[in-house]
């Protein structure tokens, strides 16, 4: 990256931005694209809202649910071994484009994982998003390297944060419809995944899907992050998480922009007394008890939407959001073990009813094993009971 971006590398992310004339200037530039934002939602969340209580469930399986978020720079030899371990079978894998000059190590990497489904996050920067031409070589020299092995792409991350480089969504789906005219013109076969926006802030989403442009997204993707309200069950403008979901997909069935499919690529809890590798300020953090439990009730609760098509977690190895803390060896967290028995219950499941009554959830499922009943409180692990079918 270039100054005034620069990378952290304890927390994973950009820095924030010191320049603010350098913020001011942009956005003040990028004020057509920010009404335009503001009004398409304006007209179409209403839309999205009426719909929501219409929009039937997809059939979502436990076998493609999923998905964990690895790193090139985390333990890359270990790496494969502890996936076995935990049983998973999706990953996620981010490829900087300012790191172009790694390319052949990030190949490699992504080759050490046998037998996973591969997704591959192409993360911009400034000179990216202002280098169309550039932006074109870059990704055909991935798509190219990564032939045969991965063929499904988020392009751009968390676009509604100047810090990531994007003053607007225009800036966005400009950067977009390079992958899709490559996809359209060399390479068909490609799933590429948009738009990306991070945390319930809906009307960005809303001006990825309504628009002129001629590109379509093969399936949606949101980094459903809820941290910053604490438990997922807690609301934000009246919406707990299952409700930010309905809503996002019954907006997504609006548009004629998207096909019907929803994957959440990437959402955490920041840990306590991690900084400087908290992604977030001390007071957003939680103990590693209370992020076993969020992560746990996340998953089952998304699962129970049967709107997601499958949840990245972010990631398995980070000392201040991961399932494992890596500053003193490879020390596994709680909720390492918490997804490796989630996973072996869920991983062959498939959904046949969820219920809640106050705070007592109860989700039933089907498996090789008898129907699993899995109940949970806010206050209580879940519990995991096979019953033989009647």
């Amino acid at each position: 990256m270039k100054q005034p971006f620069a990378w952290d590398t304890y927390s994973d992310q950009p820095a924030i931005i010191k320049d603010k004339a350098l913020k001011r200037q942009m956005r003040r530039s990028a004020l057509p694209s920010l009404i335009k934002t503001f009004l398409v939602a304006l007209i179409t969340l209403p839309f999205a809202l009426l719909l929501m209580p219409f929009t039937p469930r997809r059939t979502i399986t436990g076998k493609d649910f999923f998905g964990m978020g690895v790193n090139l720079d985390k333990e890359p030899n270990t790496t494969p071994y502890l996936i076995d371990e935990l049983g998973i079978k999706k990953l996620l894998i981010r490829i900087p484009l300012w790191e172009m000059a790694r390319l052949n190590e990030y190949v490699t990497f992504i080759r050490s994982f046998q037998d996973k489904e591969i997704t591959v996050a192409l993360l911009q920067d400034r000179e990216h998003i202002t280098s169309p031409s550039m932006t074109k070589d870059h990704f055909t020299q991935i798509f190219d390297a990564l032939d045969g092995i991965c063929h499904t792409y988020i392009i751009g991350s968390t676009i509604n944060r100047a810090k990531w480089g994007f003053f607007s969504v225009n800036e966005y789906l400009d950067f977009y419809a390079i992958a899709y005219n490559l996809k359209k013109e060399k390479f068909p076969h490609l799933k590429l995944i948009g738009s990306n926006v991070i945390d319930f802030e809906l009307h960005f989403t809303a001006h990825t899907l309504f628009h002129l442009k001629n590109i379509c997204f093969d399936a949606l993707g949101t980094l459903l992050y809820v941290d910053r309200r604490g438990a997922p069950e807690n609301t934000q403008l009246g919406f707990n998480l299952i409700g930010k979901i309905n809503l996002i997909d019954a907006l997504m069935r609006l548009s004629p922009k998207a096909s019907n499919e929803m994957i959440i690529t990437e959402t955490n809890w920041p840990i306590k007394n991690t900084a400087p590798y908290a992604p977030t300020s001390e007071h957003e953090c939680v103990s590693e008890e209370d992020y076993t439990s969020f992560m746990v009730r996340y998953y089952l609760t998304a699962f129970a939407s049967q709107k997601v098509s499958c949840v990245y977690w972010h990631q398995l190895i980070a000392p201040g959001y991961g399932l494992i803390d890596n500053r003193e060896g490879i020390r596994k967290r709680s909720a390492f073990e918490a997804y490796k028995s989630m996973l072996s219950h869920l991983s062959d499941a498939k959904f046949i009813r969820y219920t809640q009554k106050e705070n007592n959830h109860l989700l039933i499922c089907s498996t090789p094993r008898g129907d699993l009943h899995i109940t949970w409180t806010l206050t209580s692990a879940p519990i995991y009971i096979y019953k033989a079918r009647m």
